[in-house]
């Protein structure tokens, strides 16, 4: 089952014209997935313009897994690499505890499927999935939380640690290491989870991933790895000092020619908020630089730089010879890092969602600027599980599933009123009338025998009204109770369906549903996952 994501609030309209009437939009990306007529030049373009080698490339791989244990697929395609005529497919994602969201997992789905979709179509390319990690990213607070249906059938946020203030400077959360609170928040976990068949092995993994000393990269990478590394998944560390070297040359230009660079990003975010939005804010330097702890933006001043929200400067050949002596403490923005990716990659389609299909729109100048061939931009797939007794659920009260993402409120009250055959809300409407109607008569008539008794009709009638506006309110109050199990079934249709009024996938996290069903959970999903229909999949579990 499939849902057209304009039935699903919330959704762009650029996101949405990118799915459906990508015509409209096409002037702002330099290539059209759904064109596979130019697959094939693309591909050439791509494999042939590498800044750095492949057998650079396959040794800074080799490097990154050595002293790892994994399987003969992942060992393969890493030996691809050397191979020119090998193209990446590529993911990333910030580090979020436990791998954040579900769609984590569906963009990593989408890469490897592919990936394998592509191998069996273009003989003279070899395709390789490869998973970026997002280490350089510093919003602590947007990879701490995670969301549960706990075992009290509620909504449960568990969370790593305290938030931490906007005021403050964050270190890139690739460096932070897991302190003894990762011992609270397993313990907090452990205890909100229903108990299964499958809770203690599942425990027992992610316990062993999420320990005291280990970093949020390290334990987000062994988590990704235990799931998907027997698909042949690679997956690569950017904040690796090799990959900070090759990147030297785009870190310098960037320096010495932003102000030529910035020129086409503001004139294209100008234009894509006269009819869509500019997703992200054009900054003047796309690179930040970690000093004291902290990662901060470079701004220029004057002829210089500084650090944002502090007061060191430096000249522009401070930061060069920074550049070519330490290139590890700089990383790219969010813009920049599609970029500094493609440069190190072959990367043939990057697999992204709504949001980074909206700023892939204000990068596509930089690829120009820095002479690097950009990638597909591929939408990843999308999904909401949907498990027997849910379904059912639908089924007994007559809903289909994109009600619910429209108006849940609304999904209620249609409850309340298929259930009970004369509809309290009718009743009472009829009821006021009549008696508006009654007194009306009365008012006439005693007006021609009393004025005093008829002016008194009003008093009586206002009366009458309140009395039957409390009688409705407490007839409401009973049919509510009466049917509470009805609602309580909506209710938890709802919160896991659709909850805080979100899409599942942006909210709960896959231990859910791993502790319930256990490892057929990965495989249901992994087979059943279209990476082709760009709707949003309805997977019955």
């Amino acid at each position: 089952m499939f849902v057209n994501f304009k039935d699903i609030p919330g959704h762009t309209k650029l996101f949405l014209d990118y799915l459906y009437n990508f015509e409209k939009i096409n002037k702002f990306y330099a290539r059209n997935p759904y064109d596979k007529e130019t697959y094939s030049k693309a591909f050439e373009e791509i494999a042939s313009k590498r800044p750095v080698s492949r057998a650079n490339l396959e040794a800074l791989i080799r490097n990154q897994y050595s002293g790892k244990t994994y399987s003969t697929k992942t060992q393969k395609n890493i030996e691809l690499l050397a191979k020119d005529s090998t193209l990446t497919i590529v993911t990333g994602q910030q580090l979020g505890i436990l791998g954040g969201p579900l769609y984590t997992f569906n963009k990593i789905i989408t890469t490897i499927k592919l990936a394998n979709h592509l191998k069996e179509r273009f003989d003279s390319f070899n395709f390789v999935s490869v998973f970026w990690l997002e280490g350089d990213d510093h919003d602590f607070n947007e990879v701490r939380n995670i969301n549960i249906i706990d075992n009290s059938n509620e909504l449960k946020k568990i969370s790593y640690g305290e938030e931490i203030p906007e005021d403050e400077i964050n270190p890139s959360v690739g460096q932070i290491n897991l302190d003894d609170k990762i011992n609270s928040f397993l313990l907090d976990l452990e205890q909100h989870l229903r108990q299964t068949e499958f809770t203690p092995e599942l425990m027992k993994q992610i316990k062993n991933f999420y320990t005291s000393g280990k970093t949020f990269k390290k334990s987000f990478a062994e988590l990704i790895h235990l799931f998907f590394d027997q698909h042949g998944l690679i997956i690569f560390d950017p904040q690796d000092n090799e990959v900070k070297n090759y990147l030297r040359p785009v870190y310098k230009k960037e320096l010495l020619e932003y102000r030529n660079r910035s020129e086409e990003s503001i004139r294209v975010s100008a234009e894509l908020d006269e009819t869509y939005h500019a997703q992200v804010k054009i900054k003047p330097i796309n690179l930040f630089l970690n000093y004291e702890n902290g990662r901060h933006a470079l701004e220029p001043d004057d002829e210089d730089f500084k650090l944002k929200r502090k007061r060191k400067r430096f000249t522009k050949d401070e930061l060069l010879n920074l550049v070519e002596t330490t290139p590890q403490i700089f990383s790219p923005n969010v813009l920049f890092r599609p970029v500094c990716q493609d440069y190190i990659l072959p990367t043939a389609f990057y697999i992204g969602g709504p949001s980074e299909i909206a700023y892939f729109a204000q990068v596509m100048p930089l690829y120009k600027f820095f002479n690097v061939p950009p990638p597909f931009i591929y939408p990843r797939s999308s999904a909401t599980l949907l498990e027997k007794g849910l379904s059912n659920a639908l089924d007994k009260f007559n809903l289909q599933i994109n009600e619910i993402f429209s108006d849940p409120e609304a999904v209620k009250q249609k409850i309340i009123k298929s259930i009970d055959e004369t509809p309290l809300e009718d009743f009472f409407i009829s009821a006021v009338k009549e008696t508006e109607l009654i007194f009306d008569t009365l008012k006439e008539k005693l007006f021609s025998i009393d004025k005093t008794t008829s002016d008194s009709v009003q008093r009586y009638r206002e009366k009458s009204l309140n009395n039957i506006e409390e009688l409705k309110s407490k007839s409401l109050q009973a049919q509510r109770k009466k049917y509470e199990v009805s609602l309580k079934q909506i209710d938890k249709l709802i919160f896991i369906l659709f909850p805080n009024e979100n899409l599942q996938e942006r909210e709960l996290n896959f231990i859910y549903f791993a502790n319930k069903y256990g490892p057929e959970f990965f495989r249901k999903i992994f087979d059943e996952l279209q990476i082709n229909k760009f709707e949003h999949q309805i997977i019955e579990i």
